[in-house]
């Protein structure tokens, strides 16, 4: 059963509780597992993503609307939110994953919030599974900038420092660790002429990377107070 306080952060109160341990189930540990409400839940998922774009921004266009749907619905973002759950430890994996982390494998993290979305949309409908999205993407809908819809944080980062003829960063690996299949690569984002450096953690180099490139921005952004500076 999951734990009392994973419950309370996820705030839906199953009246089919089996459905949940089903969405909690990867397949490499039995059946029933949560491919199937994976694939209802991916559906939910970007609906509910599309109807909140589409009532936020009247104004943008279908193109930079599909752009920054696919960046809030992607592996990474769901792996992302799933942490913050902390959903690892819930799910059940067989004995193979479980050797190998799969409790914090992307993949699986995104497949396993994918799956309770769909759960909750059998369980209680499409109202219920729009209020547990849009309470677990609280923090990501709240700071949606139009000005940068749908831009991975390298992108945006590298965008803002050219517009100031500020050299672009550098990233630089300064730690892996695991084995071969399961490293964790942590990664230095370096803006030497703003004196700012800010180091990331993923499971792939590109990951780090952005996590890295998130943090520098955000503190450029916040340094600069929305001076133009040059």
């Amino acid at each position: 059963m999951p734990s009392p306080s994973f419950l309370d952060r996820l705030g839906h109160a199953f009246r089919r509780p089996e459905l949940l341990g089903h969405a909690l189930t990867h397949r490499s540990h039995g059946a029933p597992h949560n491919e199937r409400l994976e694939f209802i839940g991916d559906a939910v998922l970007n609906f509910v993503v599309a109807a909140v774009l589409f009532e936020r921004f009247p104004s943008i266009p279908e193109g930079e609307l599909t752009r920054v749907r696919a960046s809030l619905v992607n592996r990474d973002t769901l792996a992302r939110l799933a942490r913050g759950l902390a959903l690892g430890g819930e799910v059940l994996l067989g004995e193979g994953e479980v050797r190998s982390g799969g409790d914090e494998r992307p993949s699986i993290l995104a497949d396993a919030l994918e799956a309770i979305f769909g759960a909750v949309f059998v369980d209680s409908g499409f109202d219920a599974s729009r209020a547990v999205i849009e309470r677990i993407y609280a923090a990501e809908f709240a700071n949606l900038d139009p000005a940068t819809l749908g831009k991975d944080p390298k992108t945006r980062l590298q965008e803002w420092l050219q517009a100031r003829k500020i050299a672009v960063p550098e990233y630089v690996v300064t730690g892996t660790v695991g084995e071969a299949h399961a490293q964790t690569f942590t990664i230095e984002c370096r803006i030497p002429a703003l004196a700012v450096a800010t180091a990331g953690t993923g499971t792939s180099r590109r990951a780090a990377e952005q996590v890295a490139a998130a943090m520098a921005y955000a503190r450029v952004a916040a340094a600069s107070n929305g001076t133009t500076g040059g």
